[in-house]
């Protein structure tokens, strides 16, 4: 039986944990009924590397962004020049941008500034915002519904593992909600409870490798193929199908990232 197709939303293919065996990573995920991934550049000064890597693979897709824990670090985006590099014909999002006090509360403010100016980029853009949330619920919920009022955009919280009055608020503004490893784990029962109670339509998938492998792979390297274990766990929360789960996130997938919709529809 064909395995249905679904999507790795959120990976890191130019880390160095992938140096040495990236396209037999990607072989792997396509094997394991992975039909894309959006590799995703947390840097700008990486966007050519990360772009390069999309090139080659006809079933990666990339975004490119300032994450939170670099704000302090990279210069601020430009959005003319987002703009810019978000034309290339495989750029399906902004970011990851966002805010994360676990780490970094420290640079705050430089934070804030960014994650605004990535707002700023998808507004003007009309391609979605990919946000990441750790520690700063009140901050990153008060921001992205002053600024979609301004201007209305798109966005999914990636790797969402925040609380539940956050998750209302985000679903109320008709934004996405990612599910990663987290989902899997053992104690994270009251997360899964959070996406229990989720509209399906709203929900997507994700590994954020190398990182929050699943069992029973936890501890070593995620890679994208092991997003179908994020997707069987999905299923078993919505009560529903493997195949049932995957035909649904995809079309939800696509909703979101519209482009990507187009890239394989060319493909």
């Amino acid at each position: 039986m064909n395995l249905p197709l679904i999507t790795d939303s959120h990976c890191h293919l130019d880390f160095e944990d992938f140096t040495e065996n990236l396209e037999e990573t990607i072989e792997k995920a396509v094997h394991s009924g992975v039909g894309r991934m959006i590799t995703i550049c947390t840097q700008l000064v990486d966007e050519p590397k990360v772009r390069n890597i999309a090139e080659k693979f006809e079933c990666v897709l990339y975004a490119a962004g300032t994450h939170p824990m670099n704000a302090h670090k990279q210069p601020m985006i430009d959005v003319p020049d987002l703009l810019e590099i978000a034309k290339h014909p495989k750029f399906v999002g902004i970011g990851e941008t966002g805010l994360d006090y676990y780490y970094t509360q420290e640079t705050e403010k430089d934070q804030k500034k960014s994650l605004l100016l990535h707002i700023e980029a998808a507004q003007k853009s009309s391609l979605p915002l990919i946000i990441h949330a750790r520690a700063a619920d009140k901050d990153i919920a008060n921001i992205l519904e002053s600024e979609y009022k301004n201007a209305k955009f798109s966005c999914v919280m990636h790797c969402f593992s925040s609380g539940r009055e956050l998750a209302i608020k985000m679903l109320d503004l008709g934004f996405y909600l990612s599910m990663s490893g987290i989902i899997t784990f053992p104690k994270s029962d009251e997360l899964r409870d959070i996406f229990s109670l989720a509209p399906l339509d709203r929900i997507l998938v994700e590994t954020d490798s190398p990182y929050l492998a699943p069992p029973p792979h936890r501890g070593k390297r995620n890679e994208p193929a092991y997003v179908a274990l994020t997707a069987q766990k999905g299923a078993e929360i919505f009560n529903l199908s493997y195949q049932h789960f995957a035909n649904q996130i995809e079309k939800n997938f696509e909703k979101l990232f519209p482009k990507a919709a187009i890239c394989r529809s060319n493909a």
